[in-house]
């Protein structure tokens, strides 16, 4: 073998074992956006099964308040309104990259949440309601959804900003540009939520 093809073979050895090497750290980098990318699909179902469940709980409270309550119709309709408008949205996965129609869905929750506030203002003016065994279960089961809407919401935008993050940084927002991974949407404090309400007595 003459000198000049070894030195060509050593040098395709080289080329071939650092293309070798580039393909691995690529594929590893996607890999791992994946990944990351499946965690926020994740994380993002069990925000839903929560909104869910709520949503499930609201006709049986409605009804229950109903029952007592007859001449508050104007806050059974916002309550229906409100519910009728998240089931209205279109929710697929492909809201967590659509910035616009994330806001969206955040703003009918918090029609929703807002309704069900009134609704429970209301349940105040009846004592023969606030005693009744099916209206305080119902209530527990809403209070108990909403806490388990705060703590999915919080882990939501834990694993969204891991994914941020890795998208972000150098060199992974190279290969991120590349496959089309780009940041996604944080839950949002409600429009507010800063300032301290005001108590009258």
């Amino acid at each position: 073998m003459s000198k000049t093809t070894i030195i060509v073979l050593a040098v395709l050895g080289v080329v071939v074992l650092f293309a070798i090497g580039i393909i691995a750290w690529g594929t590893g980098i996607y890999n791992s956006l994946v990944s990351l990318d499946e965690g926020t699909k994740q994380a993002w179902g069990q925000v839903q099964n929560q909104y869910q469940r709520r949503s499930d709980l609201i006709p049986n409270l409605v009804e229950t308040v109903k029952g007592y309550a007859t001449h508050e119709s104007s806050v059974f309709e916002e309550v229906a309104t409100a519910r009728s408008s998240v089931g209205k949205l279109q929710v697929t996965p492909d809201i967590l990259n659509n910035p616009e129609m994330f806001q969206k869905f955040q703003q009918a929750q918090a029609g929703i949440s807002s309704a069900l506030s009134r609704l429970l203002a209301v349940a105040e003016n009846y004592p023969t309601l606030k005693a009744n065994e099916n209206f305080l279960q119902l209530q527990a089961q809403l209070e108990g959804t909403e806490n388990r809407i705060a703590v999915e919401r919080k882990r939501f935008n834990e694993v969204i900003q891991d994914f941020n993050v890795k998208v972000r940084t150098f060199p992974a927002s190279i290969i991120a540009g590349m496959f089309g991974f780009g940041q996604k949407a944080y839950f949002q404090a409600e429009p507010g939520a800063d300032k301290a309400p005001k108590v009258k007595f």
